[in-house]
């Protein structure tokens, strides 16, 4: 992959867009406070994070923000993709990596009706679209302008990005919740830098969240988590 410097013409330049764009004091607090918002309320990342390329006038796709060629196709392609790929990672994934079949963590959730419209917002709006945002297009972007865009930067980006995600779920999740995040990173980060597109990701990843907590709701943990492996 060849390196190519990213060029910003959608509006005029001004010194506060250049500020925010680079990594002096701004650009590095910017970086501080969008990573930060989540620990507000979710998905306040993903929402600094476009208001952050809107007002240092980065073009939208830099950060994955593409219109697909198909809505329909990138929905239900995403939705596929998440659900499978939960499955597998429950079934077949975790428990080879020694993993209980029960999540601890979220177990307050099997049959628990109360909770459910909250559970269901997080794992939608929170980890669709504001982790992909947050860890897929912000952090990609940042580490391409540090790093590079050639193939063993992009593998590096990858990488360095699913480590972090990994380990932002170890104070929940524990160990199992660092492996789980990491795998899935690797697979969707590794996804964007072929495509460079989001959309399909925030589906996916809701879709994959999604069915965790159908599993969970319905007491299908066990069952599911032992289905290869008794």
């Amino acid at each position: 992959m060849k390196l190519q410097s990213i060029k910003y013409r959608n509006k005029p330049d001004d010194d506060f867009a250049a500020e925010l764009r680079g990594f002096g004091p701004i650009g590095l607090l910017a970086l501080v406070v969008i990573y930060a918002g989540n620990s507000v309320f979710v998905p306040l990342s993903a929402l600094l994070v476009l208001l952050s390329a809107w007002r240092s006038h980065t073009p939208w796709r830099e950060i994955g923000y593409v219109r697909p060629k198909s809505w329909l196709l990138t929905i239900v392609g995403g939705i596929a993709l998440g659900a499978v790929f939960k499955l597998v990672m429950k079934a077949v994934v975790m428990p080879l990596l020694g993993a209980e079949p029960v999540n601890q963590a979220f177990h307050y959730l099997a049959g628990n009706r109360a909770v459910l419209p909250a559970a269901i917002y997080a794992m939608t709006v929170g980890a669709g679209f504001g982790e992909e945002t947050l860890f897929r297009g912000f952090l990609f972007e940042r580490f391409r302008k540090i790093i590079g865009t050639t193939t063993g930067a992009m593998v590096l980006i990858v990488v360095i990005t699913s480590v972090w995600w990994g380990l932002d779920h170890y104070q929940i999740q524990g160990l199992a919740g660092v492996q789980q995040a990491t795998i899935v990173g690797l697979v969707y980060g590794t996804i964007y830098a072929v495509t460079g597109r989001i959309w399909l990701l925030i589906f996916a990843h809701a879709a994959f969240d999604l069915t965790a907590l159908a599993i969970i709701y319905w007491d299908l943990e066990t069952a599911v988590g032992n289905f290869f492996f008794n």
